[in-house]
This record gives C-alpha cells, sequence and structure tokens, in this order.
C-alpha cells in the first residue's frame, strides 16, 4: 500500500473519529495506536508510551496551565463585568457604542485569558441580554461577541501561539509580539463592520440626551486596572528578555489569582477553587492532546506520510502566492472540523519547512495559522465559539447566530490577505525590540 492510500485512511478515520465527539486527545491516540499496529505489527507498541511521554517532557509546556490560571482567575472573578462596565460607560456615545465596547471587551479579556471560549463565555453572559434589552437585533448581539471571542487566540498571551511555538521551535516572544498589530487590526475591521451594520439598520439605544458624568467614568476603572496592569507587566518580562515564558506565566497565574482575591473578597476555598478546577481541567485536556498528536505525528512520520505530503507540494512548481492560498484552504476546511489545538500540533510541522523554503516568515506563517483557526471556531460543524453563544442565550436560533458571525469571517479573511501582501504588519515589532531573528 502506498504512503498516499495510506494517509488517506488516516485522515478519514481522523475525521471520523473526531466527528463522533470522542474527545480530541483519546481519538488522535486511538487512530495513532491502531494505524501501528495495523501497518507494523504489535511490537509498534513498545514505543507508545515513550512517544507519549516525550510530548509533555518539555518545560516550556509548564507555561500553559499557568496562562490557563490567569484566564480563570479572571473568568471566574467579576473582572470580566467589570472590564465590560468600564467600556461600556466610555463608549456609550459612539453609534452602536454598546456593541464596540463588546469588542473592545473581547479584545482586551483576550489579553487576559487567552482563551477564545472564556472570552465569549464572559462578555457574552453580560453583553448579550444588555444588547438585546436595549434593542440591538440578535444577529448584531450575538454575532459580534461570537466573532470577538475569536480575538482570545490572536492577541497575546496565546495559547494557540504557545502549541506553535512548541511545535515548530520557533520562539513564543516574538509570536506574542508578532499578534499584537494584527490583532489591533483585526478588532478595528471588527468594529468597522459594526458601526457600518449598525448605521444601515438605524439602531439607537440611548436617549439623545443620555449622560454617563466623568465621575462615573472614572468610577470603573480602579477594579480593572490591577488586572490590566498584570498583563502589561506579564508582556514586558517577555519582550524584555526579564524571564521566560514558563517563569512571566508562573507570576502573572499567581498575581492574577491574588488579585482575584483581594479585590472581590474570595476569600473562602470555595470560591477559588473553581480557579483550581478550571485551571487542572482545562490544562489536562490541553496537555493530553499535546501528547496525542506528538504520538499522531509519530504515526504519519512512521508511515511516511508526511514526507510523501511535503514532496508532492513542493513538486507542485506552483507560484509562491498560489502556494499560500492553497494551504490556507487546507487549514480553513481542517478547522472546520477540527479543533485549533489538534490542527497546529499536526500540521505545523508539516507546512513549516513547505512555507520557509517558499520565502516566507514562520513567525508570520504562526500568525496566519492562528487567524484561520479564529475562522474555525466560528464555523460549523465544530464551530466552538457558536455553541458556547447559543448555551449563553439559548432563545436565540442557532442559524441567527451564524448568520450574525459570518461577515466577521470576510473581516479575518481579509486580515489574512492583507498580512500576506504586507507581512511587515506582523514581522515588525518583534524585529524591532528582539532584533532580526538568527
Amino acid at each position: 500500500m502506498t504512503p498516499g492510500t495510506q494517509g488517506t485512511l488516516v485522515l478519514i478515520a481522523t475525521l471520523a473519529m473526531l466527528m463522533s465527539g470522542i474527545p480530541v486527545a483519546f481519538g488522535l491516540g486511538a487512530v495513532a495506536i491502531v494505524f501501528l499496529v495495523v501497518f507494523h505489527g504489535f511490537d509498534s507498541l513498545l514505543v507508545v508510551a515513550e512517544t507519549f511521554y516525550s510530548g509533555l517532557n518539555d518545560f516550556t509546556l509548564v507555561s500553559i496551565p499557568m496562562f490557563v490560571m490567569m484566564g480563570a482567575a479572571i473568568g471566574t472573578s467579576p473582572a470580566g463585568k467589570d472590564l465590560y462596565e468600564a467600556l461600556d460607560r466610555w463608549l456609550y456615545r459612539v453609534p452602536g457604542g454598546l456593541v464596540v465596547s463588546n469588542i473592545g471587551a473581547c479584545a482586551l479579556f483576550a489579553a487576559l485569558t487567552g482563551s477564545s471560549p472564556a472570552c465569549c463565555a464572559a462578555i457574552g453572559k453580560m453583553g448579550i441580554p444588555e444588547m438585546r434589552k436595549r434593542g440591538y437585533p440578535d444577529d448584531i448581539a450575538t454575532g459580534s461577541i461570537c466573532a470577538g471571542g475569536t480575538l482570545g487566540i490572536l492577541i497575546p498571551p496565546s495559547i494557540t501561539f504557545i502549541l506553535y511555538g512548541i511545535a515548530t521551535e520557533t520562539s513564543i516572544g516574538r509570536l506574542f509580539l508578532a499578534g499584537v498589530l494584527p490583532g489591533a487590526m483585526l478588532t478595528g475591521m471588527f468594529i468597522l463592520w459594526t458601526l457600518f451594520l449598525v448605521w444601515k439598520r438605524g439602531v439607537r439605544v440611548h436617549a439623545a440626551d443620555f449622560r454617563y458624568s466623568l465621575k462615573e467614568k472614572f468610577e470603573s476603572v480602579p477594579k480593572v486596572a490591577p488586572f490590566l496592569a498584570i498583563v502589561i507587566g506579564v508582556l514586558y518580562v517577555l519582550y524584555g528578555g526579564v524571564a521566560t515564558p514558563s517563569e512571566a506565566a508562573g507570576v502573572g497565574a499567581a498575581l492574577c489569582v491574588l488579585a482575584a482575591v483581594l479585590i472581590y473578597r474570595m476569600w473562602r476555598p470555595k470560591a477559588w477553587w473553581g480557579i483550581v478546577m478550571g485551571t487542572t481541567r482545562e490544562s489536562v485536556m490541553i496537555l493530553m492532546i499535546i501528547a496525542a498528536a506528538v504520538l499522531f505525528g509519530y504515526m504519519l512520520t512512521s508511515l511516511y506520510f508526511t514526507q510523501t505530503l511535503a514532496q508532492a507540494i513542493a513538486e507542485m512548481q506552483v507560484n509562491r502566492w498560489v502556494l499560500m492560498a492553497l494551504i490556507n484552504v487546507f487549514l480553513l476546511v481542517m478547522g472546520c472540523f477540527i479543533p485549533p489545538a489538534a490542527i497546529i500540533l499536526m500540521t505545523s510541522p508539516i507546512l513549516l519547512p513547505i512555507i520557509t523554503a517558499a520565502g516566507f516568515d514562520p513567525v508570520l506563517f504562526g500568525v496566519i495559522v492562528t487567524i484561520n483557526m479564529e475562522v474555525g471556531l466560528i464555523s460549523p460543524p465544530v464551530g466552538l465559539n457558536i455553541y458556547v453563544i447559543n448555551g449563553i442565550a439559548p432563545e436565540v436560533p442557532l442559524m441567527t447566530i451564524m448568520r450574525g458571525a459570518y461577515p466577521y469571517v470576510i473581516c479575518m479573511l481579509l486580515s489574512i490577505a492583507i498580512l500576506c501582501v504586507f507581512p511587515e504588519i506582523a514581522t515588525w515589532l518583534p524585529n524591532w525590540l528582539m532584533g532580526p531573528p538568527r
């Protein structure tokens, strides 16, 4: 059987397993073990445990549960609510200001959590009922937060960037810096589309004479400021070379938990135990996916599928832009079926040599991969953010949420095109602060 035929069987089996609803880590691990046994016999099981362990035997992985804890500390406490309140008070005079403030809250919450579902849940629980109560159409209210939540994996600190950095041995500090300007650009595109939509539909929320006093505006700042200061501090020590990602994440997580306890009086163990439980659950899930993906990659390599695929793409003799377009289409399709962590860990090591050989920067490619994953988060059948929003507002039909979110997909695709034409948007900041890559 040729490697191409074997690879096709692996692809069909993997998609079937993941679409069945089985946890990603167990699905990848099961497919890897079954194909190793089928094509290499039972002796291949001798390396399964060692390969699985090697996927976790990396000190950089310590940063993942620490960044997850930062997000859990903020998501479990009322910090997200206060962040939303602060933005609403400052932006209420802007047409469609409540929607804009929700997108802004998603962007800031993304910098605090690094998780799209957490971002959607935290802002959506407060924002969607308020927008619907004040007369915003259901598709605008749900679609804007559904799309805004995707910023959680683009604006640093991002768990997606950490996974990409580990999978491709790319500097995580550079990736974090590379996500800043594209994240701001995409946030601006989301806001512009929202303003246009609100203006076109003639939505008006506040009365013409409604005002927040200056005192009310500044009252909303003190509780949010410490969390923003922690994030800025973590990014500074990362980019300034003061600490490693693991060290910075550890200190940031400890400070976020401490701030949540002190500011919101979360003294009782039951209050902060939820932070520990949420962190443990999500971290174990991510780490299991990483280990299973390493085993899956070993299986693909042992079947010579990755080498065959890379060679086939390399021999296509197509223009570098056509190559980038084909890879983007491939990532978009994969993103509709498989969660981001699994896609990055399975495909990045295969695609990176092809991309670098075509003359594209690996840091730029990390940003492009992440935006592709954002599209997958609001595209069925996986579309995790869609289902999170539907869980928050079950009275809004699923199709209405999708209809509201789809225009933002166009913004994401446009941002990918802009980054391909102007890669400096992603690469300028890391090169300026950290010097040219070696």
